[in-house]
């Protein structure tokens, strides 16, 4: 940070995770020092705080169990509003360029908010295939995670997540996106007819 300060950079964006503020400090402690890292850059800074991505559930954390046809959460149905990462990338690219954001936070959210169950049906249905969706307990999901390879520290790490947005700091949508961009974000239906078309859970 310091490095790039000196080299004459004078404004950062930084992505941190929406609730990054109320969730366990077994969260993704990185996203905290980020933060206040940017904070205590002495030059122009901006938050923002995304809900989880759509590309989670093609590129990264659940694109495997969708494509073996089970993901499976320690997820109630409490509500995500799951946002596009071109919606982000947008959002920051302005904030990049346009004056009058310095000092602010900024929580980013999709339109409509949808259960994990609501989200998996409707990419089942893009994709043209039987998927399921199953609840696990926070201890059946660590175990799952453990027996997949993962280590014990990253199982704590989106344990803590998942209580967090269970008890549903990541729930209500914002209108963050429509603010700063001027127009509504991409809506889940439509990112998950793309992700399908493009062979994402065939």
């Amino acid at each position: 940070m310091s490095r790039a300060v000196k080299s004459g950079v004078g404004r950062f964006v930084a992505l941190s995770g929406r609730g990054i503020d109320k969730i366990d400090g077994d969260f993704s402690p990185g996203m905290v020092a980020a933060e206040q890292a940017v904070r205590d850059s002495g030059v122009e800074w901006t938050i923002i705080r995304p809900n989880n991505f759509n590309q989670n559930f093609d590129e990264d954390l659940w694109h495997q169990p969708l494509a073996d046809g089970r993901l499976a959460l320690p997820m109630d149905a409490t509500p995500e509003p799951f946002i596009d990462a071109q919606d982000i990338a947008d959002v920051a690219a302005t904030l990049l360029t346009e004056d009058g954001h310095h000092g602010q936070v900024y929580e980013l959210s999709g339109r409509h908010a949808l259960t994990f169950a609501e989200a998996v049906t409707t990419i089942a249905k893009a994709a043209g295939r039987s998927i399921r969706y199953v609840e696990l307990t926070p201890e059946e999901y660590r175990a799952e995670l453990l027996a997949e390879g993962y280590s014990t520290a990253d199982a704590t790490t989106l344990n803590a997540m998942f209580a967090g947005m269970r008890a549903g700091y990541l729930a209500e949508p914002t209108d963050a996106v429509r603010r700063l961009l001027g127009r509504d974000p991409i809506d889940f239906d439509n990112y998950a007819a793309r992700a399908a078309a493009a062979g994402a859970w065939s």
